[in-house]
């Protein structure tokens, strides 16, 4: 992890992701009790407004992995990053005047989207470009940790604000904290290690992608195990707020301290990966996706918010190893020339499920209870973990064998240290 930070682009770079995710993650607790308050305690409306939040991730994040690939990723960065501050703002100035309605909010959620789905592939293949290959894995979790740090004091900041100013503030706040990952963006030196991550003359085209992650399990694995943990299992930023509105009938900062203590267990989880000397391995990602299925399915049995708020700390840390594992395994076996791609198809998978996992979590919420979302999203997440992990070894069986060292990196369940020789199929 020293060896990550002493590389001052990724300082720069990660210091401002700090800021500006700090004031992201209140806006989302925000907006959540800003359309609970509208709604009257509704929890299918949380979800809608969740789902055409990330709605813009199904309709246009291939194509901003096609933009990454083809346009210098920090220029795409800063138009990104720029849009989704003013977005803040518009939203802050209606909530203040008192002007805010539920179809503004609506709207502005799905321009917030629209923006994130562009961002996405650049922002997470923009790290492979800030340090060299050996240092991916690390960097990645570094990244990680600077957001579960950010989801830690976002959601408790916003609850106390909200309890004493309102809604508000939090969203001016956060079209402020754009400020800080735009200036760190600017001062980067554009000296760039991976020389391969720059953009190439020609067509960009999706199937390349396509082709490449299924023609190589490493990249097939995590992806689809993503899938499901993603639309069924990661929807916290709903059911913890579903929890503590009308299970546990609490307010606004007792909602900002369960968000807080799932983040507490993120960052803890990022923390250990980052100083992790081990590669990441696919086995690794299936015991994790089982240990937090079930970690999820026993918290939606919690009595109590004490009981809900201690459990949420290690769901929190088997849910970053999760993320963070299947991310450094997509990033470390994709081509650099088709990175930008490979990762818009994982946040296609990881965050385009929640237009379906987000309506899904009210309207079960709604019918049997808050509780039974989170059950039911555990359940899936350990049934798929355990389905693809026999289905990749059955491929694994079939595929013929290769002699010397490409039979030992070629195996998804093998290691995933990097080397510079090793050339992926493409």
């Amino acid at each position: 992890m020293s060896a990550a930070l002493a590389v001052r682009n990724l300082r720069r770079y990660l210091l401002g992701q700090l800021t500006s995710n700090i004031g992201t993650w209140m806006q989302r607790a925000a907006q959540d009790l800003l359309v609970l308050h509208i709604t009257g305690n509704s929890g299918s409306a949380v979800g809608i407004v969740t789902a055409l939040q990330f709605l813009p991730q199904t309709l246009f994040g291939l194509a901003g992995g096609m933009l990454a690939d083809r346009y210098p990723k920090r220029r795409i960065l800063l138009l990104t990053q720029t849009a989704m501050g003013v977005q803040s703002l518009l939203l802050g100035l209606l909530t203040v005047t008192g002007a805010v309605n539920l179809l503004s909010v609506h709207v502005l959620a799905f321009a917030l989207g629209t923006a994130t789905a562009v961002d996405g592939p650049a922002r997470n293949a923009y790290i492979c470009e800030l340090v060299d290959r050996e240092r991916v894995a690390t960097a990645v979790s570094l990244n990680s940790a600077q957001f579960n740090v950010a989801r830690a004091v976002g959601p408790a900041l916003a609850g106390l604000t909200v309890a004493a100013f309102g809604t508000g503030p939090v969203f001016l706040a956060n079209a402020a904290s754009y400020l800080a990952v735009l200036y760190g963006l600017v001062t980067i030196r554009t000296d760039n290690p991976d020389e391969h991550g720059r953009p190439r003359p020609g067509r960009t085209r999706l199937r390349d992608a396509f082709r490449h992650i299924t023609s190589i399990p490493e990249l097939l694995l995590p992806i689809s195990l993503i899938a499901f943990v993603g639309t069924f299992g990661l929807n916290f930023q709903v059911t913890i707020s579903l929890v503590a509105i009308t299970a546990f009938h609490t307010g606004a900062a007792t909602f900002g301290y369960l968000c807080a203590a799932y983040a507490l267990g993120s960052l803890i989880g990022a923390i250990y990966g980052a100083n992790c000397d081990r590669p990441p391995t696919t086995r690794r990602l299936i015991s994790t996706a089982i240990v937090f299925g079930a970690l999820e399915a026993v918290l939606g049995l919690m009595p109590d918010c004490g009981s809900f708020m201690a459990l949420l700390i290690p769901t929190g840390f088997a849910a970053v190893i999760v993320t963070t594992t299947a991310n450094a395994l997509t990033q470390l076996h994709a081509a650099p020339h088709l990175r930008g791609r490979v990762m818009s198809v994982y946040f296609l998978l990881l965050l385009g499920g929640t237009p379906v996992g987000a309506p899904l979590v009210g309207l079960v919420s709604d019918a049997l209870g808050a509780r039974s979302t989170l059950v039911l999203g555990g359940v899936i997440s350990m049934s798929s973990a355990l389905a693809l992990s026999a289905l990749i070894r059955g491929r694994i069986q079939r595929r013929p064998r290769i002699t010397g060292a490409a039979s030992v990196t070629s195996s998804p369940f093998a290691s995933a240290q990097p080397t510079r020789d090793r050339q992926p199929d493409v």
